[in-house]
């Protein structure tokens, strides 16, 4: 491999375009993966550095995938040249790896030279005569000092070689909480996809650092499996705090691969209010309208204005879909409501004037689906008449929720669309294929 620089700082890398040999884009380079080595012996020189094995690139639609090192054939300041086959798996980080930018920046080291301890902020590889690329050298900053003639100034920059810092396998990972700030502008949505990628031990310490509220929004885009280890292993009181900042369809499906006692303990601390709307689904068959619904759309009276309306649409918690319509119907106003009478779409508030009462402007040619429809019935009738909101009502005709379009993909998408696992493993890269 060729590159014009014989020292390569990692953070300097991170962000830059993967290219193959005709020029076209692979990816982005988001980490290096590295293997530690145990020590030849007691000698602080017999220290065997960490060998750079691949990077972790991210491809079309946000996903993360590994290429070796063996595959890069340049890489400098502005570029990385890359050539052969690409797995398109997800990366998942073995037991023997590290991640650079995930688990060493930021990371508290001891110095070998008795001066105090430091903070990782960059990391520096360079290419053996053997071909393999090795971590050499530390960028740090001082963040503690030994007393006696070794003191230094707290906050100092220095760089040191790998073998003057105490090995990074017995000093544990970037702080969570720095973690967390690092990627607190990240979606729930990408958030999940990274805390997924992460060992078991990482991703308690990660969901421990996040508010509740967070927590709750990545949960809710985590598989299943994720889900119950994460709510398992915290706090009982905690966990029932996350699961009222869920929504409560989401907050269901949970609790469904629970143990029936373990579920009803989490239910007994949450707030009744919570507690309730998450029982009422509970209470349906899988794969019916009710058991996917969200049981709290909004709901208004026929004499509520326009106004009114469009200010119960702007709240910041209501969802773009569930504010796609409001439900008109006769007190109580709490699901399951009095009759249902029919549905204002957002559009239509936005075409009359805001005195308007939503009574004289009611859609009733949508048709409720009932709370036990199959799940493929609520499918096509969102379908047939274009929406991305449906009311649920009971044999009654009381409005018991709404299914909306995101919780119908959800379901008939299958359990691993987020995964690269779709039968096609791998692209060409450059003059190889498949």
């Amino acid at each position: 491999m060729s590159s014009s620089l014989e020292k390569i700082f990692i953070g300097r890398l991170i962000g830059l375009d993967v290219f193959d040999p005709l020029g076209d884009r692979v990816g982005r380079l988001r980490d290096f993966v590295v293997l530690r080595r145990a020590p030849g012996g007691r000698r602080t020189s017999s220290v065997k550095r960490p060998i750079v094995v691949g990077m972790v690139v991210e491809v079309l639609g946000k996903k993360r995938v590994f290429v070796p090192m063996t595959r890069v054939t340049s890489m400098d300041s502005k570029r990385i040249v890359c050539t052969g086959l690409v797995n398109l798996r997800r990366f998942e980080q073995r037991g023997s790896e590290t991640l650079v930018i995930g688990e060493m920046f930021d990371q508290q080291v001891a110095l070998l030279d008795g001066s105090g301890t430091a903070e990782i902020l960059d990391v520096a590889m360079e290419q053996a005569r053997s071909g393999d690329w090795q971590l050499t050298e530390l960028y740090v900053r001082r963040s503690g000092a030994a007393g006696g003639l070794m003191r230094r100034r707290s906050g100092e920059t220095l760089v040191v070689a790998w073998e003057e810092a105490r090995d990074l396998a017995s000093v544990g990972p970037q702080a969570a909480t720095q973690w967390v700030h690092a990627h607190e502008e990240d979606q729930p949505a990408d958030l999940a996809e990274e805390l997924h990628d992460l060992s078991p031990k990482r991703m308690l310490e990660i969901a421990g650092e996040l508010r509740d509220d967070r927590l709750a929004d990545v949960l809710q885009e985590l598989p299943e499996e994720d889900q119950v280890f994460i709510l398992t292993n915290l706090h009982v009181e905690r966990a029932a705090d996350v699961l009222e900042e869920m929504e409560p369809d989401d907050a269901a499906d949970v609790l469904n691969e629970l143990p029936d006692t373990q579920a009803e303990d989490l239910l007994q601390l949450m707030q009744p209010e919570e507690a309730e709307d998450v029982r009422r689904l509970l209470e349906y068959d899988e794969g019916t309208a009710g058991s996917m619904m969200t049981p709290v759309p909004i709901i208004l009276s026929p004499e509520t204005t326009v106004a009114d309306a469009l200010a119960a649409i702007r709240q910041e918690e209501v969802s773009p879909t569930v504010a796609a319509a409001v439900f008109v119907c006769r007190p109580p106003l709490e699901t399951p409501t009095g009759r249902y009478l029919g549905m204002v779409h957002m559009q239509q508030l936005l075409r009359v004037p805001p005195p308007e009462a939503l009574g004289t402007m009611l859609d009733t040619s949508i048709e409720p689906v009932r709370d036990m429809s199959p799940v493929s019935d609520v499918a096509k009738e969102l379908a047939t008449y274009d929406l991305t909101i449906i009311p649920v009502v009971n044999e009654n005709r009381r409005l018991v929720g709404a299914v909306t379009i995101d919780d119908i993909l959800d379901d008939l998408l299958p359990d691993d669309w987020r995964t690269w696992d779709d039968g096609t493993p791998v692209r060409k890269v450059g003059r190889r294929y498949e």
